[in-house]
């Protein structure tokens, strides 16, 4: 979301004196600088007798951004270019602007003028609509652009001061993209702008007419993905529609818009992409998967996981991102409390027996299961797993992939790996009875078996093992601890800003403990650093059930999640919201996060409080 304009302060408004027509030089900035008490004479001397710094055409804001002064406004805060920028809009009187690239229609903005027009007044069109054309420029003193602007278009031209690093690069991106975009829509063959259907889209790629080798697709391609990687996607979404296609990212759990893009270059892109992958680019009538491994712009190593589906518009491509530093995160960093790591922990050490991790797609099973096996994983043990698919591949480890068209699947695969003398086995999910017997059968046997449950909540990873088909002699036999998880947006530590809690809220997220209530909480805000969302990066939030000789004489064929529930608090597990009202304490996320991702406490027994 682009920044409200910032009106100009009356103590800082300029005298209404014509100021002639010029480019802003470093000796005017400092000046001013000085004059607003934001910059000491001595350290305008000092970058003044540097002249020797000013290498090639920089910006005068770059070079005092360069000098990383303290802001006397905030002292423990640099006059970074972008708090520079904004002063600069207040002296000069015009409105400030971030500009943020998801906000912006590339295809609309680089038809207001050509690339050499942009770069020759360092401006840059932001955004057009039937009236006017938003202009983001770094030179308030160049003006003579605008009549001239304003009569070609017939359109009212407004103009707006923002970061000339920012200018200056998404003037590179934005053309070249776009170039990239209408070449590409050029050279496709005629029939692609017919495509209407699904039916039509099969046909079209039986006879392979595409061309995904394309120096323009393969542009686009490349400035997808490191564009993503920029702006901490986890997930890159490419959906057709009947006209065009969409790209969207995935950013912190929340869908963004990016881009949309012709039919035609969609498809080519998809293709592209699929090739990457080493899947079957002719196929469009089912679904593939496939895997990437590529290089941030960086130089860090990152896999991508492929997985088409068809729809009616064509094939639609999700790309999920696993970044390989995700392995050698701390259990603290990915959210686990002192308590619950040390339980964790101690579990995880025990040489035989079923660790389950449950939750819904998306809330970290894989990574916390990766990060477990990565810690036990040493020269004396053995670490195997069987996955659909293999998320992340880590050397440490002997991973299998389930492959259903030869029969290989999560049951036979088990089966496989307990002939390979394991010691740990990570089954990637239980969800038949075939699987869950293997497994037991694997702990039965001496090994550390850890897998995935799709269940709410801990206590419930018990009763949906009953209704799978396990005996509950065999569960009390091999299953040693479960645990639940969600994933929090954290707040982002530049913007937040304490806020008033309301009890009915404090009480929804610790009943039925109703622990005291902080004294202060935080709330999002939103800034620069974080895209005006107020939130930067995801935390774990954790409900561990320690499998205890009370809780086994709960579990029969008929057991009651209730009842496991109680008993499992009375002995010391914390529920989810618990787990997430600790961390609303500690200023990380917000109750309105918490609230969204962790069930209720449901209890149909005495209040484990009275425990």
């Amino acid at each position: 979301m682009p920044s409200q304009p910032v009106p100009a302060s009356p103590a800082l408004r300029p005298a209404p004196i014509p100021v002639a027509e010029h480019t802003l030089t470093l000796e005017e900035v400092l000046a001013d600088l000085v004059a607003d008490g934001l910059a000491t004479e001595e350290n305008a001397q000092q970058l003044r007798a540097a002249q020797h710094l000013r290498k090639g055409d920089r910006h005068p804001l770059e070079l005092v951004a360069d000098q990383k002064w303290k802001d006397p406004r905030a002292p423990r805060k640099l006059l970074h270019l972008e708090a520079l920028t904004e002063w600069l809009a207040t002296r000069v009187g015009l409105p400030y602007q971030h500009i943020d690239p998801f906000a912006i229609d590339f295809a609309a903005v680089t038809k207001v003028m050509s690339n050499a027009y942009a770069l020759r007044f360092r401006i840059l069109p932001i955004r057009v609509s039937a009236r006017e054309v938003v202009i983001a420029t770094c030179e308030p003193w160049l003006r003579g652009w605008e009549t001239e602007l304003a009569q070609i278009l017939r359109l009212e031209i407004r103009r707006v001061l923002a970061n000339p690093v920012d200018i200056a690069g998404f003037q590179v991106e934005f053309y070249n993209l776009a170039r990239s975009i209408k070449g590409a829509s050029a050279q496709q063959p005629g029939p692609l702008s017919e495509i209407t259907n699904f039916e039509q889209l099969v046909q079209l790629g039986a006879a392979g007419k595409l061309d995904a080798n394309d120096r323009h697709i393969v542009h686009i391609v490349d400035w997808l993905l490191q564009y993503a990687f920029e702006q901490r996607a986890s997930d890159i979404h490419v959906e057709p529609r009947r006209d065009s296609g969409n790209v969207r990212f995935r950013i912190d759990g929340v869908l963004h818009q990016v881009y949309q893009i012709p039919g035609p270059v969609l498809t080519a892109m998809t293709s592209r992409i699929k090739i990457l992958g080493r899947m079957d680019v002719v196929e469009r009538r089912r679904p593939q998967d496939g895997r990437i491994k590529t290089r941030t712009p960086d130089g860090d190593e990152v896999e991508l996981r492929l997985s088409t589906m068809p729809t009616a518009f064509g094939e639609k491509l999700v790309m999920r991102i696993f970044n390989p530093e995700v392995l050698v995160q701390d259990f603290k960093e990915l959210g686990f409390s002192e308590d619950d790591l040390q339980r964790w922990t101690e579990l995880s050490s025990r040489p035989s027996g079923i660790l389950l991790v449950t939750g819904p797609t998306g809330s970290g099973k894989t990574t916390t299961l990766y990060s477990t096996m990565k810690q036990l994983a040493s020269a004396e043990v053995n670490v195997c797993s069987i996955e659909d698919p293999i998320e992340m591949v880590e050397p440490s480890f002997n991973q299998m992939q389930v492959q259903p068209v030869i029969g290989l699947d999560f049951a036979s695969g088990v089966r496989t790996l307990l002939r390979q003398d394991p010691d740990i086995i990570m089954v990637g999910e239980i969800r038949d009875p075939e699987t869950a017997e293997m497994a037991i059968q694997a702990a039965l046997t001496g090994h550390l078996v850890l897998s995935t449950l799709h269940t709410n909540d801990a206590p419930s990873a018990i009763t949906r093992l009953v209704e799978i088909g396990v005996a509950p002699y065999l569960i009390n036999s091999t299953l040693l601890g479960v645990l639940a998880q969600r994933l929090v947006r954290t707040l982002c530590v530049h913007c937040r800003e304490p806020a008033p809690l309301p009890a009915e809220t404090w009480r929804a997220l610790s009943q039925p403990w109703n622990a005291p209530a902080p004294e202060r909480v935080y709330r999002a805000r939103g800034c620069l650093e974080c895209r005006m969302t107020g939130y930067q990066g995801r935390v774990g939030i954790y409900e561990l059930m320690s499998v205890t000789p009370g809780l086994r004489r709960l579990i029969h064929a008929s057991s009651d999640s209730a009842q496991l529930r109680h008993q499992a608090f009375r002995e010391g597990m914390k529920s989810l919201r618990l787990s997430g009202a600790r961390k609303v304490a500690a200023g990380t996320t917000t109750a309105e996060e918490v609230l969204k991702v962790a069930p209720p406490v449901l209890l149909e027994r005495a209040d484990p409080a009275s425990a």
